[in-house]
C-alpha cells in the first residue's frame, strides 16, 4: 500500500491513513509513504536559494517552519506520549542534519545532483517515522525504514536513479522476515534509494509509486494499492475536463502509455517491476476508500471505447535537426547518443528521411542541456533549431489497434476547431496517437478529443 502527496499533509490525515491501514492488518502489508504536500517543492526551492544567496538567516527560518509543521502533525497523529517522545527525537536529529547540509550548500555556492537528492530525501525521511509512530499508537506494530534500509540499491543517476537488479533479492531478504515472521508493518520512504557506496538518490518525481511496485515484485505481493486523492484513473485530467470519468479497468500497456505522456496519477516506470509477475495495481482514493477504483492488470479486455483515455503534457519543447547530404542513420545515432549521455528524456519523435528532418519532443527543463550537447552538429548542412511553448496530447486505448479511421477522426475534430497540429506520432502497437500543438491550445485540444470520442 502506498500513501502520498496531499493524502499525508497534516496530523488528521496521517491519523486517518493509519486507521485505514489498521483495517487491512489481517494481511501481510508494506506501507510506502511520500512527503507531506508541498514539502519536496519547498526543499528544492530552499536548496536553490541557498546556492544563489550567501546569507544564512533564511535557512534557520525555513527549518523552524518545517519543524513546526511536522511537530504539529505528530501532536495530532500520535497519542502515546512515550512514542511521541521517540519520534520527536528522531525528527530533531533529521532537522539538525538538514540545517547543516543547507548551510554547506550556502557556503559552497554549489548545488550538485548528489546534494540536491540528499536534500530532497528529507521529505520522505521525516514523514516515515511519523506515520510509523501513528500506526503504533493505534495498535499496529510498525517500523520506519528508508528506501536504502529496505534494499533499494540504485545507479548514480541522481535525480532519476534506476534501481539495480540486485535490489530484488535484497528487498526480499529484508522485508519478508518483518512481515511474515515478526508481523511488523514496515513504513518505507518512497521516492528515494541508495547507491552501492551509500549515497542517497531519488527515483524522479512521483517515484514513491515505483518504490511500492519494486517492493511488491520482490516479495511476490498479491496486489499493489496506490492511494491517491482521486477515485481512480480518469478518462482525462478532471481539473481540465470536467466531465471526465473513472476507468474501472485498464491494461499495463495502456496505463504506461498514459503515464509516459503526462498522466500524473502514476509514475512512468512504476508498472515495470510488477508486469513481469502480473501483479495487479489498484488506484484508490484515500478519502473515499470504499470505491473500487481502477485496477491495472495484464489484460487486454475488449471495450466499446476505442479511445480509453487522454493525457496532456504542457511543459515541453521540440528540438529539430534538419539538413541534407548526410547519412540519416549516422546523424540519428549521433543525436540520440548525445541526448542519452546528457540524460535528456525523449518523449516522442517524428522523422523524414527523404531530406534529413528529425523532430524530438523533450521536457522543457531539458532543452538547454539538449541544445548544448547537439551544438557541435550545427553546421553548414545541418541546422539545430527549437520550438518552445509546446503541449503534447495523447489518445490511448487498446481498442485503437486494427480500428481504421481513429487518427482521421482526431485530426478532423482538431481541424474543425482551427487547432494547428505541429507534429504527429503513433506507436507501432497502435495503442497511442500523440500530437503536438501550441501550449496555449493544449487544454482546448484535450477537451475537443474527449468530446469527439464521447468519453465523458
Amino acid at each position: 500500500m502506498k500513501f502520498g502527496g496531499k493524502s499525508v499533509k497534516d496530523g488528521n490525515a496521517i491519523l486517518h491513513c493509519a486507521n485505514l491501514v489498521k483495517r487491512y492488518t489481517e494481511n501481510e502489508i508494506v506501507i510506502v509513504v511520500s512527503a507531506m504536500d508541498g514539502v519536496t517543492d519547498s526543499l528544492l526551492d530552499i536548496a536553490e536559494k541557498c546556492c544563489a544567496e550567501r546569507s544564512h538567516g533564511h535557512i534557520k527560518l525555513f527549518v523552524a517552519e518545517m519543524m513546526k509543521r511536522h511537530y504539529d502533525a505528530v501532536e495530532v497523529a500520535v497519542k502515546n506520549e512515550e512514542i511521541k517522545g521517540k519520534v520527536y527525537s528522531t525528527l530533531s536529529t533529521l532537522f539538525d542534519e538538514l540545517e547543516k547540509v543547507l548551510l554547506g550548500i550556502s557556503y559552497l555556492g554549489e548545488l550538485t545532483g548528489r546534494s540536491k537528492d540528499y536534500i530532497l530525501s528529507f521529505g520522505e525521511r521525516l514523514i516515515a517515522p511519523i506515520f510509523s509512530a501513528a500506526l503504533i499508537s493505534v495498535g499496529v506494530n510498525s517500523v520506519a525504514l528508508t528506501g536504502g534500509d529496505a534494499g533499494i540499491i540504485t545507479d548514480r543517476n541522481f535525480g532519476r536513479a534506476k534501481p539495480l537488479p540486485k535490489s530484488n533479492e535484497i528487498i526480499r531478504n529484508r522485508i519478508e522476515p518483518l512481515i511474515s515472521i515478526n508481523k511488523i508493518v514496515p513504513v518505507v520512504t518512497g521516492f528515494i534509494g541508495i547507491t552501492e557506496d551509500g549515497k542517497i538518490t531519488t527515483l524522479g518525481r512521483g517515484g514513491s509509486d515505483l518504490t511500492a511496485t519494486l517492493i511488491a515484485s520482490a516479495i511476490d505481493a498479491d496486489e499493489v494499492w496506490l492511494w491517491k486523492e482521486v477515485d481512480g484513473i480518469m478518462t482525462a485530467d478532471p481539473k481540465i475536463v470536467h466531465n471526465a470519468k473513472v476507468i474501472p479497468e485498464i491494461s499495463y500497456q495502456e496505463a504506461m502509455e498514459l503515464s509516459h505522456f503526462g498522466a500524473k496519477v502514476l509514475h512512468p516506470r512504476a508498472l515495470e517491476p510488477v508486469m513481469r509477475k502480473k501483479i495487479p495495481v489498484r488506484i484508490k482514493n484515500t478519502f473515499n476508500p470504499d470505491v473500487e477504483g481502477t485496477v491495472i492488470r495484464d489484460s487486454m479486455k475488449s471495450s466499446r471505447d476505442i479511445v480509453k483515455a487522454l493525457s496532456l503534457i504542457e511543459n515541453v519543447a521540440i528540438v529539430n535537426v534538419s539538413g541534407a547530404g548526410f547519412d540519416f542513420a549516422d546523424i540519428m545515432f549521433k543525436v540520440f547518443r548525445r541526448l542519452a549521455s546528457a540524460r535528456v528524456n525523449v518523449i516522442m519523435i517524428a522523422q523524414s528521411s527523404s531530406e534529413l528532418n528529425l523532430s524530438i519532443v523533450i521536457e522543457k527543463s531539458d532543452l538547454k542541456r539538449a541544445l548544448e550537447v547537439l551544438k557541435d552538429l550545427n553546421g553548414e548542412n545541418i541546422k539545430i533549431s527549437k520550438k518552445e511553448d509546446i503541449a503534447v496530447v495523447s489518445a490511448v486505448g487498446a481498442g485503437m489497434a486494427g480500428t481504421p479511421g481513429v487518427a482521421g477522426k482526431i485530426f478532423s475534430a482538431l481541424g474543425r476547431n482551427k487547432i494547428n497540429v505541429i507534429m504527429i506520432s503513433q506507436s507501432c502497437s497502435e495503442f497511442n496517437v500523440s500530437f503536438a500543438v501550441k501550449r496555449d491550445e493544449g487544454r482546448k485540444a484535450l477537451r475537443i478529443i474527449h468530446d469527439e470520442f464521447k468519453l465523458g
